[in-house]
């Protein structure tokens, strides 16, 4: 593809950016897309200091183009990952649920591009405001933690665009090359793909996880526990637990106690299709397969250009 604001600041091909999605976003994905052409992450949100640490030591050998990490800053003891990604020389990461002004001065003083996740102009504005080098748009239609606002990327995109001057990468239900021509039409500069690389050969989560993104229909998955911290997740026996807990009005407290510890790793790394939050988006209802993270990023930018091409004819 031609170069463009996102392929020229993270030096890659294309300008396709995998989610730095917790117990799915291990090394080889993230070395897997960045190999592709694309930009892979590792999702630092499940990983202790010392996971993080093995992550990147491997994903170093397994690629030599660009790789980064993505942060939750509502990590406990993110310092420590702070200074291990800084002492590791890793030179891009997306920070995400948090204020931007925390730790943006001090990544880009370390020679690091930043890139912050939001889900709403405001806080498009605020990112800005803080200094970032680019922003991703997170619409509602995004698996995993997600806003309260509920603004969907076809509209989130365009109304982020008119705002800012930096470059713009569009998420939330985007997993062909159709919907990233779209994305880039609405006025984003890329786009960032998580549902499509969680079913993918080299994404770290269970197999029985994947095989549950591949049998979901239209429906299948919905944005709950706002009151907590907004997530989408695949209807399952949890899920039908917080539903049963709100009809018989649960406090903020009883939805902690239900949601527990350790969920997302329960559904989504141990494989528990039950008890476990399988945390994915509405567009896992268009995936049908689980293939390599090179074929999933071929298949877009071929589709992508043949749509572009027809969309020129006409």
């Amino acid at each position: 593809m031609d170069e463009n604001r996102i392929t020229q600041l993270f030096g890659i091909e294309h300008p396709i950016i995998q989610g730095g999605m917790i117990w799915t976003s291990g090394w080889r994905l993230a070395s897997a897309v960045s190999n592709a052409g694309g930009l892979g992450l590792l999702g630092a949100g499940s990983m202790y200091p010392d996971v993080l640490q093995e992550h990147i030591d491997k994903c170093k050998k397994a690629t030599n183009k660009p790789f980064g990490v993505n942060i939750p800053m509502l990590y406990p003891n993110i310092e420590e990952l702070m200074d291990i990604i800084v002492a590791n020389g890793i030179k891009i990461v997306f920070t995400s649920a948090g204020n931007p002004k925390t730790w943006t001065e001090f990544l880009q003083k370390n020679g690091i591009t930043v890139v912050h996740v939001v889900s709403s102009v405001k806080f498009a504005l605020k990112a800005q405001e803080a200094g970032v080098d680019a922003i991703v748009a997170e619409g509602f239609e995004a698996g995993g933690h997600n806003g309260r606002d509920e603004t969907t990327t076809m509209v989130l995109i365009p109304s982020v665009k008119e705002k800012i001057n930096i470059p713009l990468v569009a998420a939330g239900g985007i997993a062909t090359g159709k919907a990233m021509l779209a994305a880039m039409i609405l006025g984003a500069d890329g786009v960032q793909v998580g549902s499509r690389f969680a079913a993918s050969i080299e994404g770290s989560s269970h197999d029985l996880f994947k095989e549950q993104i591949v049998l979901a229909k239209e429906g299948d998955t919905q944005l709950t526990l706002k009151e907590l911290a907004p997530v989408r997740l695949l209807k399952n026996k949890f899920y039908n637990d917080v539903q049963n807990a709100y009809a018989k009005g649960a406090s903020v407290e009883d939805l902690k106690i239900l949601l527990g510890r350790a969920r997302a790793k329960k559904g989504m790394f141990e494989g528990d299709l039950e008890e476990g939050e399988l945390e994915i988006g509405q567009v896992s209802g268009l995936i049908h397969d689980i293939k390599s993270a090179e074929e999933i990023i071929n298949d877009m930018i071929e589709e992508f250009g043949r749509i572009k091409n027809t969309l020129n004819r006409l």
